[in-house]
């Protein structure tokens, strides 16, 4: 037998069918949130140590890799004819936690609309801190990492590359962010439709009976009387700069009152009547082609 460290000098065993990180070069993660929870591993003194798992992410060497609330479980290819089994564990939030979280971002109809429209907005970090529920780990003791590899380092290069396949993950999914930490989309989604929009729990609010959740949205967004507006109604608020130096607006989804409050259980045909509207909603939000074909 060949010590371990031979083993690992002669390079990975090539693999088909590998999960492959879409970056080709460069930091891997393009969301805020994936580039976030890349941050957080460094600052943890990893950084070294994770770039030693890019190329092995960026070949496939991922055989296998489960995402479930508190734990990421991987199989990868190393030098050795038997893959490793990766873990990497974090503590879930309890279900208090969650309805805490959740009373909160339900509590402010921005993070409300945009999370039931599909969007993960920056600011939901703070909400979790606001809570005592850090939505990333702080430090490396709230993770557990291991690798049945001979390398005593943490993370070995088998480690960091699912690390990196994880960020690509939160890529693809932000909600897979949040179902790490014990709540899936679904779960999530119909807390927040069960939930009107106001103050988070515990504090005053004014209860309208029979307010529907997409009224009690539109209700919970406060302004100032139109007659006390009236000298800078137009103005932006924001300099040309600073407006210039905001990102982009998403775009807002066509069956975003439909994700807000649900449609009545109505039958269309013998179809519910979610199915008839949604394509409905798309068609209706469509560019319209002129005559040439040309949108």
């Amino acid at each position: 037998m060949r010590p371990w460290y031979e083993w690992e000098s002669a390079g990975p065993i090539a693999v088909e069918g590998g999960i492959k990180a879409k970056s080709k070069r460069g930091a891997i993660g393009e969301q805020w949130w994936s580039r976030r929870f890349i941050a957080v591993l460094d600052s943890y003194g990893m950084s070294s140590r994770l770039q030693r798992g890019r190329s092995y992410a960026r070949r496939g060497q991922v055989l296998e890799f489960t995402l479930a609330a508190g734990k990421v479980t991987a199989r990868v290819q190393g030098s050795r004819p038997s893959p490793y089994q990766v873990s990497i564990t974090v503590r879930p939030l309890t279900s208090s936690q969650w309805r805490q979280v959740e009373s909160r971002l339900a509590g402010q109809a921005l993070f409300r609309a945009r999370l039931l429209a599909g969007e993960m907005p920056a600011e939901i970090e703070e909400v979790f801190a606001s809570c005592g529920t850090p939505l990333f780990p702080e430090s490396s003791h709230d993770l557990t990492m291991s690798c049945n590899c001979p390398d005593w380092g943490v993370p070995c290069k088998h480690l960091a590359a699912v690390c990196y396949v994880l960020a690509e993950a939160f890529d693809a999914d932000p909600f897979a962010m949040l179902a790490w930490r014990g709540k899936g989309r679904d779960d999530l989604l119909a807390a927040l439709r069960g939930k009107t929009a106001g103050p988070p729990a515990g504090e005053p609010r004014p209860e309208a009976a029979g307010t529907s959740p997409a009224l009690a949205l539109l209700s919970d967004v406060a302004g100032v009387p139109l007659e006390e507006t009236l000298a800078d109604f137009w103005s932006p608020g924001l300099s040309q700069a600073r407006l210039r130096a905001l990102p982009a607006s998403p775009a807002t989804p066509p069956d975003l009152l439909m994700r807000i409050s649900d449609p009545p259980p109505l039958q269309v045909r013998g179809a519910d009547l979610r199915d008839v509207l949604t394509p409905a909603y798309a068609r209706l939000a469509a560019p319209e082609a002129d005559p040439a074909g040309e949108k």
